[in-house]
């Protein structure tokens, strides 16, 4: 017969690997039918799991349209409502993280309005200061090669902080490509369709906000 304190360890190692199990759940395919089906029967342990897989990702994008963290986490909070009052017609033509960004673009754009904050002004700007040209349009100042040595140069809070603030610097839409494409992981389909953006729109405005990173850090390893 197992000891009281072999059976807790037993009991707390199952559970540990029943929250990882939920969590796993999520990575390869939000859509899985039977995750799907424990959502809308009210288990409590599968929101929980997605909450923890996709908060932090819906805060970060709904932070794109409004003027303030709290409003942010009052979208995102009220998106998670959403979620609750709409699964059952979540009819799976996209992916289930797919359909809870969109949720919450679409409250969050609502946000927007309300604080009467455009998200379209500044896309338009050159994806690379003029400066850098030549009269012929060739490199006056070339790019430099900072992706292979930019851990051995800059310690890794200080060019976080870096990248925080060259993408606060970004229009909106921009910074939200940004976000999608390269912290949170998503496609350029997922992203297209969070955004209702077209591919080319999409593109355009990834290349835009790559370059802006870019020419933030070419700058902070001049300086360093």
């Amino acid at each position: 017969m197992k000891s009281t304190q072999e059976a807790g360890s037993s009991g707390n190692a199952k559970v540990r690997h029943r929250r990882s199990r939920d969590l796993r759940t999520l990575a390869p395919v939000d859509s899985d039918q039977r995750f799907l089906e424990r959502l809308r029967a009210g288990d409590e342990a599968a929101f929980v799991a997605l909450v923890a897989a996709h908060n932090d990702a819906m805060l970060r994008l709904a932070s794109n349209f409004v003027s303030s963290r709290a409003v942010a986490e009052e979208v995102v909070q009220d998106t998670w409502l959403g979620v609750v009052r709409g699964i059952d017609r979540f009819e799976g033509r996209s992916s289930l993280r797919t359909w809870l960004l969109t949720i919450l673009v679409n409250r969050a754009r609502t946000a927007g309005v309300r604080e009467s904050r455009s998200i379209a002004i500044g896309d338009a700007a050159p994806a690379v200061d003029r400066s850098r040209f030549d009269a012929t349009g060739a490199w006056a100042s070339p790019p430099e090669h900072w992706v292979e040595d930019a851990e051995e140069r800059l310690g890794a809070a200080a060019l976080a902080t870096h990248i925080s603030a060259a993408l606060e610097q970004m229009p909106p839409r921009q910074r939200a490509v940004v976000t999608l494409r390269d912290v949170d992981g998503l496609d350029s389909d997922e992203v297209c369709e969070v955004l209702a953006l077209s591919q080319g729109n999409q593109r355009v405005l990834l290349h835009r906000g790559r370059s802006q990173l870019r020419q933030a850090l070419e700058s902070l390893m001049a300086g360093s």
